[in-house]
């Protein structure tokens, strides 16, 4: 990884990708009435990303730049 990117690691990537899948899930619930089972899946696929998201230790992959001058 680059010395100043914020690009992640693809596992990451696959992390949020599941965490913001989740979020759209539980979205289309809440305006389908609210449909609270549809709601329900959408938060249970973001816990499930989050768990992924500390599997794979996702807070290593922000670099913080020297500080300026």
């Amino acid at each position: 990884m680059s010395t100043g990117s914020h690009a992640g690691r693809p596992k990451s990537w696959v992390a949020v990708s599941i965490i913001f899948i989740g979020f759209v899930i539980g979205g289309v619930g809440i305006v389908m009435g609210p449909d609270w089972i549809v709601f329900g899946i959408g938060a249970a696929v973001t816990v499930i990303g989050g768990i992924i998201a500390m599997a794979v230790d996702i807070m290593t992959d922000v670099v913080v730049d020297e500080p300026r001058q």
